[in-house]
């Protein structure tokens, strides 16, 4: 994997302590033309498959490809029109994908992207993988997540201390594939870095097994790959009850 100066980079997935399959999916693409890269940048995605023994691994990785393909194919769109029409494309071929094939209806997948174009930031994201920026040690979460659980929360239903034992906590209200109006979430305006700021990309299985404070203190005290394996493990040690999978991405 190429990855030109400026940026650190690391990605890691884990099938987790209880799962058989690992239905997460991830990639990071530059482009290998300087004028193309000028333009677009770097693009690191993260996606969370859901839907029988095998649906989620198909959802992940044809919303991945989809994403990256458009986001890296011809046109003169800005970058975070691009992401939106690459969610889009992501959303219709994992529909199609699962009519065509009785064994995979239903399935689905979480997805988060984020394209680093110069020190603008550009994010789209569906479901409840997250994306946080961690700027001088303090995480911020960029993402909402939709869930049930987010919800409830946002309309004070429940406590914010009460989700981890909720019953529905797993419950998604959108994802890729399941629907025909997709709706992602993304920043009006890009979100602009500053040297040192890192951005972690993770599924459920990692966020779920700690807090956003001890994903930030491992981040900005490890190179960005100790970084990611550090996580994993510290997911797998707490039960790693789901599929662990993120990317680091450290402004240098």
């Amino acid at each position: 994997m190429k990855v030109r100066p400026g940026v650190e980079v690391a990605g890691l997935t884990d099938v987790g302590c209880k799962r058989d399959n690992n239905e997460d999916y991830y990639a990071y693409w530059e482009p290998n033309e300087d004028a193309v890269f000028q333009r677009l940048g770097r693009l690191a995605i993260v996606a969370d498959g859901m839907g029988g023994a095998e649906g989620g691994q198909f959802a992940s990785r044809i919303a991945v490809e989809a994403v990256r393909e458009v986001y890296a194919s011809g046109g003169e769109e800005a970058p975070q029109q691009r992401l939106l029409a690459a969610f889009q494309q992501a959303n219709a071929e994992v529909h199609e994908e699962a009519q065509q094939k009785p064994g995979l209806h239903g399935m689905g997948t979480t997805l988060s992207a984020c394209a680093i174009v110069g020190e603008k930031l550009y994010f789209a994201h569906v479901g409840d993988s997250r994306v946080f920026l961690i700027r001088a040690g303090e995480p911020q979460q960029l993402t909402r997540d939709h869930s049930l659980v987010a919800r409830l929360i946002e309309s004070r239903t429940i406590r914010p201390e009460d989700a981890e034992n909720h019953p529905q906590k797993h419950v998604l209200t959108a994802a890729v594939g399941v629907c025909d109006d997709l709706q992602p979430d993304f920043s009006p305006e890009p979100v602009l870095l500053q040297h040192s700021d890192t951005l972690v990309i993770c599924t459920d299985g990692l966020w779920g097994q700690m807090s956003s404070a001890e994903i930030a203190e491992i981040v900005s005290t490890r190179g960005v790959k100790n970084a990611c394996e550090a996580l994993v493990q510290l997911a797998r040690e707490r039960g790693g009850p789901d599929n662990i999978t993120l990317q680091v991405l450290r402004v240098a």
